[in-house]
């Protein structure tokens, strides 16, 4: 985490420092990036995108939040174009709305509304993310969350990978009344997610990698169990709702904490909060990074953008630069080899209003 004025704790404190939470998020090793979207759209158009005046916008570089949402890099549906990646793996877990991937190896998909895409870019990768909008008549929600979790170097040219972990098989569990935890990586209370890919660094259980979203209900309380090695770094981000207490300390909305990980954390809060919990044990190589590309020397950031301009790490199969799927097609995912899932049943708010 870069500590922006930190708040010390005192030695009984499992609180470590408090940092406020910008665009993105601050991380520790092995994390690199964290980032919370979050877009009140309005009804959709004929082109899956908004029906309102796109006037008064910073096209192709739109983020200044107008009327509650963001085009980010799109111009007719919202989203990020086509962007390339190399040497880490991008986790995007949707909570609201969808989001259509497709990728310069082939591959593509729709998922969204507890959904999770986990992408091992490896050697190299050029995807997009669009975020169609489906309802003509009414407000378009659409929140996600994006975080980059780096690779060590003896995996940092892998051969890209996702897969999906779709909302049916991410376990919730109630360790307390009133509380609830979404597992996207890392096992609680006997419940253990899907499996990463396979050269992530979430894959190995020494690797002690959690992705939980932790939501407390009004008067709710928990302890939170202590990571499995003292030298795991844990950090509990509040993201939305009221104050969560830790222990005797008070971290308010829009603040990350580091935490102790060989301390229980008593967890509670009057009000309510949602919070996301990333931790793992650090990777402890040097890092190297220039925009999507992350490695571990200088040489090799030169190295990835000479291929990438060499060749499209695969070229780019699709049409536009920023497709986006049918209208009518429900959550799919079509991999590289071409299997194809299409998850049987549907979340509990399905595409609407596909006329």
């Amino acid at each position: 985490m870069s500590p922006s004025e930190p708040r010390p704790s005192t030695a009984a404190d499992p609180v470590l420092e408090v940092t406020p939470l910008g665009t993105p998020w601050p991380t520790i090793d092995p994390f690199l990036f964290c980032v919370h979207h979050l877009d009140a759209y309005p009804a959709a158009d004929e082109r899956m995108g908004p029906d309102a005046s796109l006037e008064g916008r910073d096209l192709g570089m739109d983020f200044a939040g107008i009327d509650g949402w963001r085009m980010y890099h799109g111009r007719v549906v919202p989203g990020f174009p086509q962007h390339p990646h190399r040497g880490f793996e991008t986790v995007t877990y949707a909570r609201q709305g969808y989001i259509d991937h497709s990728d310069s190896l082939g591959a593509a998909a729709r998922f969204g509304r507890g959904d999770v895409q986990w992408m091992t870019a490896g050697e190299g990768v050029v995807h997009s993310e669009m975020f169609p909008l489906f309802d003509r008549t009414g407000t378009n929600t659409t929140e996600l969350f994006q975080i980059w979790l780096n690779l060590p170097a003896a995996d940092k040219l892998t051969a890209p990978y996702f897969t999906m972990l779709w909302d049916e098989d991410v376990p919730r569990v109630h360790p307390a009344d009133g509380v609830e935890v979404t597992l996207i990586a890392g096992a609680l209370a006997g419940a253990v997610p899907p499996s990463p890919p396979p050269h992530s660094w979430a894959t190995h259980p020494d690797h002690d990698v959690a992705i939980w979203h932790v939501t407390l209900a009004a008067g709710a309380a928990w302890s939170m169990p202590r990571a499995r090695f003292p030298e795991t770094v844990r950090t509990l981000y509040v993201f939305a709702g009221a104050s969560l207490r830790i222990g005797d300390h008070v971290v308010e909305p829009g603040h990350g904490a580091r935490v102790r990980s060989d301390a229980v954390l008593d967890l509670s809060s009057a009000d309510g909060v949602e919070v996301m919990v990333l931790q793992g044990r650090p990777i402890g190589e040097p890092v190297a990074q220039y925009g999507p590309f992350v490695m571990n020397t200088r040489a090799e950031i030169q190295q990835a953008i000479g291929d990438y301009q060499r060749t499209g790490f695969g070229g780019w199969p699709w049409p536009d630069d920023d497709p986006v799927h049918d209208r009518t097609r429900g959550r799919f995912a079509r991999h590289v080899d071409g299997r194809l899932e299409e998850p049987a049943a549907p979340p509990a708010t399905t595409l609407r209003a596909l006329g």
